[in-house]
């Protein structure tokens, strides 16, 4: 793969990015060669649109009479499809909206995945109460038959759009069948209700929302084209070249989270390479799966800019690598409070007589996934533990010598819907009604 410059600006300089080396070299018209680093390694055919801004950035600053370089040619039998002008962009997304607000609607389809429409409003909202209700064809996203396939939207929840800025927002929705009820895929409709019934126990949630980078050859970031890279070790909260890939995504992702209000409380680079790990929470009640599905929403959409795609599977590389989880971090007032340890002993035996329940809406997949090995639990049956990362619970070990805090469930793999998750403990712990 390489790439070019226009020789209509630049005679015939030429830039090459090598494939699998984070150098871009220019040869001058003496035979002089340049070398400048940029953003990013470049592997085989994907070439992020952040890495040829910085090139070009850094041509310019250094070789001012470069500056004219406008037109990037990729010399390639195709351009791919996650390949952005970014400047053109620029150029539109700055221009008056007169007023307008651009609502982006996004809600859960029928495979766990997040789907959004953009829809003009005639001005700012101060309230999700403000926002009017919407719909969408239910059988393209399996969520309804053809032949009655309306789906309505409601809005339940609001955020600032780190995309659009401005007074632009996204709005998290539920999804409605026409005849009034709830469709089969929104799982916050009961979840919500069960939060409302037992609102007096002050439930905090906080969730580990693990995922792994794939190529648009759905192969792990930095992994050899078909290979695998050296064993699990040194990447877990890892530092510098090799050992960590994709960082300016997970910075991105970070960064845009913060900016649209959620609760995202801290990330790390996970035991596996290319896999990652950001955290939500705590939040009090239904709170916390609206952040955390907005913040899915958030992940795929910047990845989306970086040519990247998302991974929630629970075993994305068979063999001897670790898994993805969603680890659930729980309490209540009670288990907060002096004597909380006696609660969240009491926790622990009402999870066990439940544990199939819980496993059946912890994730497709997850069996790959909880084997007992690779700081897992078997699926087979509950055990919990201070401090034990191969049990279904772990309880801290501080919150052992405090005799208060709070529980880690261990079980639910990463592709689990945090309104289920949330839901099914509350309702084991506290009852359905």
């Amino acid at each position: 793969m390489s790439a070019r410059f226009d020789p209509g600006t630049l005679g015939d300089r030429t830039a090459t990015i090598g494939a699998s080396f984070p150098v871009a070299q220019l040869s001058g018209r003496k035979g002089k060669r340049y070398r400048y680093g940029i953003s990013r390694t470049i592997h085989d055919d994907t070439l992020l649109d952040g890495s040829i801004l910085f090139l070009r950035a850094s041509l310019a600053r250094r070789h001012p009479s470069l500056k004219q370089h406008t037109a990037l040619i990729l010399d390639m039998g195709f351009k791919p499809s996650h390949l952005s002008n970014t400047e053109n962009l620029m150029k539109y997304m700055s221009l008056d909206q007169r007023g307008h607000v651009l609502a982006e609607y996004v809600w859960i389809d029928a495979s766990s995945g997040v789907r959004s429409k953009t829809k003009t409003l005639n001005g700012p909202v101060k309230s999700v109460e403000e926002l009017p209700e919407w719909n969408f064809d239910g059988s393209s996203t399996g969520q309804a038959p053809g032949e009655n396939s309306d789906v309505y939207l409601r809005p339940v929840a609001m955020f600032p759009d780190p995309f659009r800025r401005g007074d632009n927002i996204l709005v998290l929705c539920e999804t409605w069948d026409s005849d009034g009820s709830p469709n089969k895929f929104n799982y916050r409709h009961e979840a919500s209700k069960l939060m409302r019934t037992h609102a007096h126990e002050h439930f905090w949630f906080g969730l580990e929302q693990e995922y792994t980078l794939l190529g648009p050859d759905g192969w792990p970031y930095g992994w050899p084209k078909g290979g695998f890279p050296g064993a699990q070790g040194p990447y877990y909260c890892g530092v510098g070249t090799g050992k960590v890939h994709c960082r300016d995504i997970v910075e991105s992702h970070y960064k845009a989270c913060l900016y649209a209000g959620i609760k995202i409380s801290g990330i790390n680079a996970e035991v596996m390479p290319a896999q990652w790990e950001y955290q939500v929470g705590p939040c009090e009640g239904i709170t916390l799966g609206d952040q955390l599905w907005m913040s899915r929403f958030l992940l795929s959409r910047v990845a989306e800019e970086f040519g990247a795609i998302i991974s929630f599977a629970p075993k994305p590389i068979p063999g001897d690598w670790n898994g993805a989880g969603l680890h659930s971090n729980v309490s209540t007032e009670a288990m907060r409070s002096e004597g909380g340890m006696k609660v969240i002993e009491a926790a622990m035996k009402k999870l066990e007589s439940r544990h199939s329940e819980h496993i059946a809406v912890y994730g497709e997949g997850n069996e790959d996934r909880l084997t007992g090995r690779h700081e897992t639990g078997s699926i087979d049956r509950f055990t919990y533990g201070v401090a034990d990362r191969g049990g279904s619970v772990r309880i801290p070990r501080q919150v052992a010598k405090d005799g208060k805090g709070y529980f880690e469930d261990r079980r639910p793999a990463s592709n689990a819907d945090p309104y289920q998750i949330t839901g099914i403990i509350v309702e084991t712990l506290c009852g359905a009604s």
